[in-house]
């Protein structure tokens, strides 16, 4: 990567003025790679876990239970958002956090790697904590290095940094994929791990060229804040801990102990964010408004994560049981499929770019509502889609690998449509009150929306049957229909965003 830094004129006081990234600041080749290296341990464990849980060599466990807990994973992962930006302004600050973080999530991909099943589930936790640290505090760093949303580089510095993402997701189960499935399952965790610690490396020795700004706490607590959330803390945890204490010594512990409060929280915590939001009788009578529009859009994304997230599990777990995963008689391994959506994001995003570039000269640019409910059709489209390959497996025969990868198509071109705008929408319709916090709360959809699917694999749902998987592709198709037929009403709810 260092062959990508120039000489270049930045302005005194820029974070790296000697050197610029792709005439970006230099801080952002840190921030980069840690997170190229964060999502590759991330999406290399993530194309494993589904597989592991299933597999004979595995955990060996249900389709239903594994896909119980991968969806009660990711949805850890997008709650633990709002507590790891919290704890970014209140405590640490963004530049310890991310650190901190990086040392959490290593640790946890070192405990996936020990062949126990008794740690499993402590390494996917202490993952899910580290994940959910880091994932808040690193873009907050990233807008550091550019002086103020009106720096003409900042847009483009985002995208590089998006660009780190998807090289990550993209190379991640085509390494660690292969080495889990083909060699040994707990030598693809610790590869993981690996990318995470050389992820953790360079941003130790790349700190000097961040914003000084990151290393402070925008809002420290205050002594008897500290003191109220320490009592609060030890109150919740000793409360679990006697609670699951009778349990377990009762002999009535099992594992939906575990995963249905989880499930349970998943759901509950994103209504009670947006209810005392929406009820706070500080926001003015716009911000109320924009606030009730916005909850069509939350709802929604809920439906979209939903279905999109189960290109993970239910599409994955199908993929190993089911389908033909060859090419021209080439075999590869099941978990390469999670490759497919990153390296189409990276070709299509520029192609979309270039699309709405083009519309909006011309007066014909599509509506953020359009696009939205564009993108939560698509992903019900996707699931009538899947219909053709669970007919064919239901007929005794293997379904061809090209089917999958039509399916993760249609989700990547609604994910185009839909993620971006739920994005740029959040900040946009965020009440001044709640402007730093709602991007934790967009987050709070995905969790919604993959708690959704833990509920009802854990009340024994079969997620591969074609019923259900009609049910939801209807569900996100008429979802979507109904947000197009009422865009006026929303429209009126938004004021004067657009």
């Amino acid at each position: 990567m260092a062959s990508s830094l120039t000489k270049d004129s930045v302005s005194p006081g820029t974070p790296g003025s000697e050197k610029t990234f792709f005439g970006h600041p230099r801080g952002l080749a840190t921030l980069f790679m840690t997170e190229m290296w964060e999502r590759f341990s991330y999406y290399g464990m993530r194309a494993l876990l589904p597989l592991y849980l299933v597999a004979p060599g595995g955990l060996g466990l249900s389709a239903g239970t594994a896909t119980a807990i991968y969806s009660v994973y990711l949805s850890l992962v997008y709650l633990l958002a709002m507590p790891g930006g919290w704890f970014g302004d209140r405590v640490w600050g963004p530049r310890k956090t991310v650190a901190v973080a990086g040392g959490v999530i290593m640790l946890g991909h070192l405990t996936l790697a020990l062949p126990y099943s008794g740690t499993f589930y402590g390494g996917l936790g202490l993952v899910a904590i580290g994940s959910g640290l880091l994932k808040a505090n690193i873009s907050t760093m990233v807008g550091q290095l550019y002086k103020g949303p009106d720096d003409p580089r900042r847009d483009g510095g985002f995208t590089v940094f998006y660009m780190g993402i998807n090289l990550g997701a993209f190379a991640a189960p085509l390494i660690i994929g292969t080495i889990g499935e083909n060699v040994n399952w707990h030598l693809g965790f610790a590869l993981a791990a690996l990318g995470m610690g050389l992820g953790v490396t360079q941003f130790l020795l790349g700190t000097r060229h961040l914003d000084p700004q990151s290393s402070v706490v925008p809002k420290p607590l205050s002594a008897e804040e500290k003191a109220s959330t320490l009592r609060k803390a030890a109150l919740w945890a000793g409360i679990a801990v006697v609670a699951y204490a009778i349990v377990g010594f009762s002999g009535h512990y099992t594992l939906n102990w575990i995963l249905v409060p989880l499930t349970l929280l998943g759901v509950i915590i994103p209504v009670m964010v947006l209810a005392r939001i929406k009820r706070d009788k500080d926001l003015d009578r716009t911000e109320q408004s924009k606030m009730s529009a916005y909850i069509w859009f939350f709802v929604a994304a809920a439906i979209f994560w939903m279905i999109y997230d189960q290109g993970g599990s239910t599409l994955s777990i199908f993929a190993d049981s089911s389908a033909e995963n060859s090419v021209l008689g080439w075999d590869f391994p099941v978990s390469w499929y999670q490759s497919v959506n990153p390296v189409l994001i990276m070709a299509l995003a520029p192609v979309f770019a270039w699309i709405w570039l083009a519309l909006n000269r011309r007066g014909k640019e599509p509506s953020t509502i359009v696009k939205f409910s564009s993108g939560l059709m698509l992903v019900g489209v996707s699931f009538f889609l899947f219909l053709a390959p669970l007919s064919i497996a239901d007929g005794g025969h293997k379904a061809a690998a090209l089917w999958l990868v039509a399916i993760y198509f249609v989700q990547t071109v609604g994910e185009l449509l839909l993620s971006p705008v739920g994005l740029s929408v959040t900040t946009k319709m965020a009440p001044a009150k709640y402007a730093s916090q709602m991007m934790g709360v967009w987050f709070l959809a995905v969790t919604a929306g993959d708690a959704t699917t833990g509920l009802l694999s854990i009340a024994g749902v079969d997620l591969n049957k074609t019923g259900i998987v009609a049910l939801e592709a209807t569900l996100a198709v008429v979802a979507g229909f109904a947000i197009w037929m009422y865009r006026n009403k929303v429209k009126s709810l938004m004021g004067d965003v657009r």
